[in-house]
């Protein structure tokens, strides 16, 4: 007899979400960036419509910074499903004074007002967002179905019940809906997934040599955004990214795990959040990462 492993019952859940989306909105995106989450949820968008074609576009707010084997991957998966990709530019909002660089080179914290620009420009009123209330402790806050004003502003006053699975997407014009189709996965859950699934993935998050450089605790690649500084000395090492991101502030790990079983082992073993272990940006303060989704970020 069948039985439905966790698995089975994280994907139907998921596919659910994303057709309660696909007949409640009038213009839904992805947010795709090319990494691992935004991976796993394209694969469960092609299942949920299959075999009609996925009703939405995808959206990436690129910071100028991101690995290039990324965003090469992004645009392959991309044009493979014949999906339309619409790129922010976090460059196009420096170069035109909408946005100042900051000292540090980061660009993670710039991110917000492209992405509300994009939203308010193609009219987006549902947005697919990859968060896991396991990667930090704001997201875990969210809802699934997670309510932003005129202005992109989340506040968690207003999040809505959603008891028996019975989601709530009304909203008033101007105002939109983040949707978060991976709120109860880890990212354990994630990679057996991909193994279940074989998934394609960039080769950045398996082993592999690369030169970088120690700063704030974490293995930063060199590039064009800032770093290494003088007193920052490159070496190679063998290491592999647990999530993707801007290279200012996305930390590599020490690591030999080059397949996909190899993760998960090593994932299974950690007692370190991927943002928590890699992710600069999120150690600028207790609260940065609220902060941030007050202001409009995923």
């Amino acid at each position: 007899m069948f039985r439905p492993t966790h698995l089975d019952d994280l994907e139907a859940e998921s596919v659910y979400i994303f057709r309660e989306v696909a007949g409640e909105f009038e213009r839904p995106v992805l947010l795709f960036s090319g990494g691992k989450d935004s991976i796993v949820m394209l694969r469960l968008a092609l299942k949920a419509f299959w075999p009609a074609p996925v009703p939405f576009c995808l959206l990436h707010v690129d910071t100028g910074h991101n690995f290039p084997e990324v965003i090469d991957f992004r645009d392959r998966m991309a044009a493979e499903h014949g999906l339309t990709l619409h790129v922010a530019h976090v460059q196009d909002f420096i170069d035109d004074g909408r946005l100042t660089e900051r000292p540090d080179g980061t660009r993670n914290p710039l991110q917000t007002v492209p992405l509300l620009d994009a939203i308010e420009r193609h009219r987006f009123d549902a947005v697919f967002g990859g968060g896991r209330r396991d990667e930090e402790k704001a997201r875990a806050k969210e809802r699934v179905f997670s309510l932003r004003d005129e202005f992109g502003v989340w506040d968690p006053r207003r999040q809505r019940p959603e008891l028996w699975d019975l989601y709530n997407g009304r909203h008033n014009p101007g105002e939109h809906v983040r949707v978060f189709p991976l709120s109860n996965w880890t990212e354990l859950d994630v990679w057996q997934y991909i193994e279940q699934e074989k998934i394609e993935l960039p080769e950045i998050y398996f082993a592999h040599e690369r030169e970088v450089f120690a700063r704030s605790g974490m293995w930063l690649t060199a590039g064009d955004w800032g770093g290494p500084k003088a007193d920052e000395t490159p070496e190679r090492r063998v290491v592999r990214y647990r999530t993707v991101g801007d290279m200012s502030c996305t930390g590599a790990v020490d690591s030999t795990a080059a397949t996909v079983v190899d993760v998960i082992a090593e994932v299974a073993a950690s007692r370190l959040t991927e943002r928590g272990a890699t992710r600069a940006d999120d150690k600028l303060s207790e609260s940065a990462m609220e902060d941030r989704k007050r202001e409009g970020y995923f």
